[in-house]
């Protein structure tokens, strides 16, 4: 049975904030960073044309080329003692009585996300000082001429953790000069009496693990084989509605696709080989720095969901197993470039105001 896509289908205020408010900046070098490029698997044969993109059958590593003065061994051993830490704070809580607060009508916030944040920040500011870090919570601190900038999100999953619904996460990814360079992610597995953790980790050129051991993606070629993640945001906008017809059709086609409401644990599973895709519309950095590292070390391949070059502070992204990635962004990239053309912004959004960035 042969999958035939066609490219003519259609296709906050935040409560009490730890440190200063988010500084950003819309402007950004226009010089790409070269750090290498990795075939995609993919046999697909048809390809069709999708305007202003990086479409072809290679797509660029984001992972750095470098770690910089600081030699990966002991950036790693930081970045999951942080994100090892956060989730101590976090299993203390899990089973205690939340107290909620909103960001907008439905993006909530807990305590325990801001508990979590600040001592992950502990961690790593006892460690690196003058490291710049943009964490979901507290925003941006730190130094900016910083080569260096952690990306922490210290509670991927806030509503399924306020609900004691798997999946969530905590997630821990450094950049060097705008790339990945080590990544670490706590994802709470079991449910309500009997949760436990995994813990995912990676460096730039050095693989990805779980628990320790070494894992790779899955092997599956042909979608209506596979198994399929997304996710939607909060906004119910052209985006959001897109993304629903997306899924529509994929799960027309596939074994199914799931909607878990997690990022970080969404990208871990693609690592772990368990499930072969996972994409989704406007994610914020600290929502993808660590897990886009996992599934490249593991193996996999990452761009934006109209098929170019993927940094962490772009609007969209689409991971999977390699094999297939050519073949979905078949149905997605011409979807995504829609939506472009409506003027919909996939400008480069939260990178931290003169963070130098090889992207």
């Amino acid at each position: 049975m042969s999958i035939v896509f066609s490219a003519a289908a259609t296709l906050s205020p935040r409560s009490r904030l730890l440190f200063p408010p988010l500084s950003f900046s819309h402007t950004y070098p226009t010089k790409f960073h070269r750090n290498g490029w990795h075939p995609s698997l993919s046999k697909s044969r048809t390809q069709p044309l999708i305007t202003n993109s990086l479409l072809s059958d290679k797509f660029p590593t984001v992972g750095s080329l470098s770690t910089g003065p600081i030699p990966s061994t002991h950036l790693i051993e930081v970045v999951k003692t942080a994100a090892q830490t956060g989730a101590q704070v976090v299993m203390e809580a899990v089973n205690k009585p939340r107290n909620i607060t909103y960001k907008g009508l439905t993006d909530l916030v807990t305590e325990t996300d801001k508990m979590s944040e600040a001592a992950i920040l502990e961690v790593v500011k006892k460690n690196f000082e003058d490291h710049l870090i943009l964490g979901e919570e507290g925003g941006v601190i730190g130094d900016a001429a910083s080569d260096y900038l952690w990306c922490i999100d210290p509670l991927d999953g806030t509503t399924n953790f306020a609900h004691g619904y798997p999946s969530f996460a905590v997630s821990v990814g450094v950049l060097y000069r705008g790339n990945p360079a080590a990544a670490a992610v706590v994802e709470f597995v079991g449910g309500s009496m009997c949760w436990n953790t995994r813990l995912f980790s990676a460096t730039a050129g050095g693989g990805a693990f779980c628990n320790g051991q070494r894992i790779q993606v899955s092997a599956t070629n042909q979608v209506e084989r596979s198994l399929l993640v997304t996710g939607f945001g909060y906004d119910h906008d052209d985006a959001w509605a897109t993304n629903i017809d997306l899924f529509k059709e994929f799960t027309d086609v596939s074994r199914g696709v799931r909607r878990l409401g997690a990022a970080a644990v969404d990208m871990c599973h693609v690592a772990l080989g368990i499930v072969e895709a996972y994409w989704e519309y406007r994610l914020k950095p600290w929502d993808m720095a660590a897990g886009v590292l996992m599934v490249e070390e593991a193996g996999g391949t990452v761009s934006r969901m109209d098929g170019g070059k993927f940094c962490v502070f772009d609007r969209s992204v689409l991971v999977s197993n390699g094999q297939l990635h050519a073949k979905l962004l078949e149905r997605i990239g011409p979807a995504t470039e829609k939506l472009k053309n409506k003027g919909i912004d996939f400008s480069l959004w939260y990178k931290p105001e003169n963070y130098r960035a090889d992207v």
